[in-house]
């Protein structure tokens, strides 16, 4: 099922993939966290694909495209199997793990777990200067300034958009993204 969803993805038929993928995924299945993590991992790789970057973020034009996780990883290998051998508009797509804030250097898209919901406070402003799609699913993530955050609804995983977060990073957001999506301009819920 992982393979067919990537296909159709390269082919911009991502919606319907998309939403096959909910489906097979959802609950009871999501009762395992991997599984929901793994929903992510894919999700974070479409919007590696529907959203631009200034190009001043590049320092060449086939630089990689770094998917970051900072604190401890729920994706594990799983998202690494998703980007391998992908490129973003011949952006080769890379994953990296930091350990702490100020280990980030060149990234793209931020993934902040629930885990580092306790240190979020500050941390999403701190990187508000910074041209960086930060992606969470702790409560207050959009509220904080992040641009992304999962939910889950009915048993699947979804997201929301604080879409004036996304625009202040200079980060123009696909409209087939924000058509699946829930959309905000402040960051509330």
């Amino acid at each position: 099922m992982f393979a067919a969803m990537k296909m159709a993805l390269a082919g911009r038929r991502w919606v319907p993939a998309l939403v096959c993928g909910i489906l097979a995924l959802s609950r009871p299945a999501l009762a395992n966290p991997d599984k929901e993590h793994r929903v992510q991992a894919v999700f974070l790789f479409n919007f590696a694909q529907f959203v631009d970057w200034p190009e001043s973020v590049f320092q060449g034009p086939k630089d990689s495209l770094v998917v970051g996780v900072l604190g401890e990883d729920p994706f594990e290998n799983f998202l690494d199997e998703v980007v391998k051998g992908e490129s973003v508009r011949e952006h080769p797509i890379v994953v990296k793990r930091y350990k702490r804030l100020e280990d980030i250097g060149e990234c793209h898209v931020l993934f902040i777990g629930a885990r580092e919901a306790d240190h979020l406070d500050g941390m999403v402003s701190s990187l508000k200067n910074r041209k960086i799609l930060t992606v969470g699913e702790s409560r207050d993530f959009l509220a904080q300034g992040g641009m992304i955050r999962f939910v889950e609804e009915a048993g699947k995983v979804r997201f929301k958009i604080n879409l004036e977060a996304a625009q202040e990073a200079g980060l123009s957001v696909s409209s087939k993204l924000l058509k699946v999506a829930q959309v905000t301009m402040t960051g509330r819920e």
